[in-house]
């Protein structure tokens, strides 16, 4: 495995400008300790900015570890309106199970929940914003299941398994990083080659503008 370190911009899943146009790179004007290790520079107007080479690498390392689950036991949750559809079209090309409504208070915990939602039993739990989805966060580390989670500057990592830096409001952020974890998974599983290139594109994953 390519080590943090070492990668180059002929190694990296997506161009360089392509992470940077998507916005990949963009933080937050707070930097909290957990993620100092992830922050590249601050800009003189305050604005940290990570580095996207960790986010490479992170996406690489998640979907070595996503790979080995079965998808039908992944849990992938969003409360964020910009991840509502690369949620749902991460989950459905793994074959995973997403969920970018309310989190209902019982969905990892209470067998007897009722509702629209039922109760699951998951072995992964992906979440796009641990402060976001900070109930899924909270269930999964109460029944000790694994959690890997999309971290921006300000995010903090306690009960996260594995971070995955990354702007993780923004649309063409959240839409490229869900899109490269969703074509590593396919390619960790040999569904598709090392080199090979999956059947649908980045643009599957972006939602769209809201309008007023």
């Amino acid at each position: 495995m390519i080590s943090e370190g070492e990668i180059s911009e002929a190694d990296l899943l997506a161009p360089m400008d392509k992470y940077l146009a998507a916005g990949c790179h963009i933080g937050t004007q707070v930097k909290t300790q957990d993620m100092e290790p992830f922050v590249y520079r601050q800009r003189p107007i305050g604005l940290y900015v990570l580095d996207v080479r960790k986010t490479d690498e992170r996406i690489r390392v998640a979907a070595k570890m996503i790979s080995r689950f079965d998808p039908e036991r992944i849990v992938i949750v969003s409360g964020r309106v910009y991840g509502k559809r690369p949620v749902e079209s991460f989950a459905n090309f793994i074959g995973g199970n997403a969920f970018t409504e309310r989190f209902v208070p019982g969905t990892l915990t209470n067998p007897n929940i009722s509702g629209p939602r039922t109760y699951v039993e998951p072995d992964l739990v992906i979440l796009t914003d641990p402060r976001t989805d900070a109930q899924a966060l909270s269930e999964a580390a109460k029944i000790g299941v694994p959690v890997i989670a999309l971290c921006d500057t300000d995010n903090v990592t306690t009960n996260i398994d594995l971070c995955i830096p990354s702007n993780n409001r923004g649309r063409k952020a959240l839409a490229l990083v869900y899109f490269l974890l969703a074509r590593e998974v396919l390619r960790e599983k040999g569904l598709i080659g090392p080199d090979d290139e999956a059947a649908f594109t980045e643009q599957d994953f972006e939602p769209q503008l809201q309008r007023f």
